[in-house]
């Protein structure tokens, strides 16, 4: 069994990745809107969260917990493999690499919460590439509170993605890395504000391959007799159902 947790129900990016790979396994996704976003959180409350959460999934039998939450990463994942050193626990990375070798202007623009730019994880791959490419970032403000209120393509919506991504138009980004969860939910909106030259990177699909490959490592089953997925909120659902409902209708398109 599979568990995943995001603050919200942005992580839902990451699972619709894994459960194309993975269509056969059995997957517990906890969202903790009751404490979302975690963007401006401290990182001992997001340590203290990311606890108490993975104990709510290995209660329910999870045997790898994929943390679909770019703040979380960089807050707690290292804390995780510390406290539960016999659980193997996925990250989200920065796509900086792949935006840095695609890159023609030299210029790729972030868009990340404030967490996750002052984050080890994303400055360490940050530094990797910086002397190569100009890296340029801008908070995704009011990103998460577009996707948990299932607004994705209202004039609202392009009113908000238009104010955090033509700074990294006007710096001359031609890739835009998407360095939370919540934001794939965006990329129509981000790509139709960035137009057609502009590249936009979901890292989600190379965190499902991570998965897959760290399950076979590890000998945890990838097919379970009763596959499906319980979902788990720490506030009200109606955001998750919401959002998985979508994630259910671009699987299967009527």
């Amino acid at each position: 069994m599979i568990g995943v947790f995001d603050s919200g129900s942005g992580g839902m990016s990451v699972y619709r990745e894994l459960v194309k790979l993975l269509p056969e396994a059995r997957y517990v996704y906890y969202a903790d809107n009751a404490h979302c976003p975690y963007g401006e959180k401290t990182a001992a409350y997001i340590r203290r969260r990311a606890r108490a959460i993975t104990c709510t999934l290995l209660e329910k039998g999870c045997g790898i917990i994929v943390v679909a939450c770019n703040t979380a990463t960089a807050a707690a994942i290292r804390y995780l493999r510390g406290t539960f050193p016999d659980v193997p626990f996925i990250g989200m990375e920065p796509a900086v690499k792949p935006a840095a070798l695609g890159t023609k202007t030299g210029v790729i623009g972030v868009l990340a919460t404030a967490g996750t730019l002052k984050g080890s994880k994303y400055l360490t791959t940050k530094g990797k590439y910086e002397d190569d490419v100009r890296i340029e970032e801008h908070v995704g403000e009011g990103f998460v509170e577009l996707v948990e209120a299932g607004d994705f393509d209202s004039p609202h919506a392009e009113a908000v993605v238009r104010r955090s991504v033509e700074p990294l138009l006007d710096a001359g980004a031609d890739t835009i890395v998407l360095g939370c969860t919540h934001y794939p939910f965006l990329a129509g909106m981000v790509r139709k504000v960035a137009g057609p030259d502009v590249q936009v990177i979901d890292p989600a699909p190379a965190v499902a391959r991570q998965t897959l490959a760290v399950m076979q490592e590890h000998g945890i089953p990838t097919v379970d007799p009763e596959p499906g997925i319980d979902l788990l909120s720490s506030g009200d659902p109606a955001s998750l159902e919401r959002v998985y409902a979508l994630v259910r209708k671009q699987q299967h398109p009527q």
